[in-house]
This record gives C-alpha cells, sequence and structure tokens, in this order.
C-alpha cells in the first residue's frame, strides 16, 4: 500500500507570471519575463544567477520594495499587487526582513542602536540585545559601525533584520562584499535564524556553490526561471568552498 503525501503546504510569498520593464530613455529593458516563483513557510531558498539576469528585482518586488509591470505577487492570501504605497510599507514593516550586500548601518550609532531602530517600531520584536546574540555579537554591542569588521557590520544587518522577527528574510547578496572566511561565518549566522527561528529564508547569489546550502533552489537566465532545483541532500554553511 502507496503511503499517501503529505500535504503541500501553501507558498509565504508567490510571484504569477510576473514581468518587469524598465524605460531607459526610449528603449525598454525587460528585467522579468513571466517569472512563476514561490517561497514556501520555514524553507532556505537560494536564486541563483549571473549579474542581470533578474535575481534583485524578483526579490523586490516580493519584499514589496518594487512593483510588476505585468503578473500578481501574493503574501498569504493576500495579493500585494495593486497595494497602495502605505499598504506596502505596512507590509514590509510587519512581515519582511531586509539584508543587502551593503550594511546601511548608521555610524553614529552602536549595533546595539541600530537594532534598536527596528524593535522600537515593531508590534513584537526580540530585545536588540538578544538579536545580536543571535547573530554572535554579544560582546560587541556597545561598539560603532567603524569599529566592527566587514563581516561583524553585516552580521548586526542581519540582527537588525530578524529583530522584528519578520515571517521572510530576503538576503540580496549578503556575502558580495566579503571574504570567503567572512562569507561563510554570515551564512552560518543565516542558517541559524533558519533553523532556530523558521523564518523563510532567500538568498541571492551569482556564487553555485552557496546552493548547496538550500532545501531548493531558483535559478534566473535572462529574465526567466530556468531551473527550479530541490536539495535533497543540504551541506552546512561551514562545509561550503569556492
Amino acid at each position: 500500500m502507496t503511503a499517501p503525501r503529505a500535504p503541500r503546504l501553501s507558498p509565504v510569498l508567490e510571484a504569477q507570471g510576473v514581468t518587469k520593464v524598465y524605460r531607459m530613455g526610449e528603449v525598454d529593458v525587460h528585467a522579468l519575463r513571466g517569472v512563476d516563483a514561490a517561497l514556501y513557510p520555514g524553507e532556505l531558498v537560494v536564486l541563483l544567477g549571473a549579474s542581470g539576469s533578474g535575481k534583485s528585482t524578483l526579490l523586490n518586488i516580493m519584499g514589496g520594495l518594487d512593483t510588476p509591470t505585468e503578473g500578481r505577487v501574493f503574501y498569504a492570501d493576500h495579493e500585494l499587487t495593486h497595494a497602495d504605497p502605505d499598504e506596502l510599507t505596512t507590509y514590509r514593516r510587519e512581515h519582511v526582513g531586509f539584508v543587502f550586500q551593503f550594511y546601511n548601518l548608521i555610524p553614529s550609532l552602536t549595533a546595539r542602536e541600530n537594532v534598536a531602530l527596528v524593535t522600537d517600531i515593531a508590534d513584537d520584536p526580540l530585545e536588540p540585545e538578544d538579536a545580536l546574540a543571535m547573530v554572535g555579537l554579544e560582546e560587541r554591542m556597545d561598539h560603532f559601525p567603524a569599529q566592527l569588521s566587514g563581516g561583524e557590520q553585516q552580521r548586526v544587518a542581519i540582527a537588525r533584520a530578524i529583530a522584528k522577527q519578520p515571517d521572510v528574510l530576503l538576503c540580496d547578496e549578503p556575502t558580495g562584499a566579503l571574504d570567503y572566511r567572512t562569507g561563510v561565518m554570515v551564512l552560518e549566522v543565516l542558517e541559524r535564524v533558519n533553523r532556530e527561528m523558521g523564518t523563510t529564508t532567500a538568498v541571492i547569489t551569482h556564487n553555485a556553490p552557496i546552493a548547496s546550502m538550500a532545501n531548493r533552489v531558483i535559478t534566473l537566465q535572462d529574465g526567466r526561471v530556468s531551473e527550479v532545483r530541490q536539495i535533497d541532500t543540504k551541506v552546512t554553511a561551514s562545509s561550503l568552498r569556492w
């Protein structure tokens, strides 16, 4: 007798037929061409592709930082496609954490104070100290960005993103400005957040070996999804080599 299949979870975030066209002078630039993509609860997904493949545009649209030219975007059962700016601001503030290649920390504030900027406006935040402990910076909370290494600054940025306990964490080339050893440390932090907090996590990268740490890999090429691959045996971030 065949065992019944486990029911498939509904997506946390889903793009359906998303196209994005930018007008550059008299030329239309197609950043996305009818993309279907979904993020499911608790998974770690890598969006893989070369520069210009549409990865960041897709993440920005799913995160409510941009809107599609065509297609639909859903957060759970809420359609974001026609949300007004105030609704998108609320969506980003309450449900999404962002981590970018550059850390965007305020130089005049300590690590603790940079994280507190988010916790002060969130509904059910972690304490800044707890968020910084999650990323291994218990001893650096009262240091200013200039007193921190690049990897430490990126970990502060991750602490700031997770402090509001978002449903989804969207990371755009989070290791792009870091050397290999420091990049692995940052990926270990993202791995821990995904595992211990259960945060649905998407990581954009052009670095193919990083895909091995994901549950699924969505590959983009020329504004289209060229492959979606399930990783049956993912590796730990500490095992990655590039």
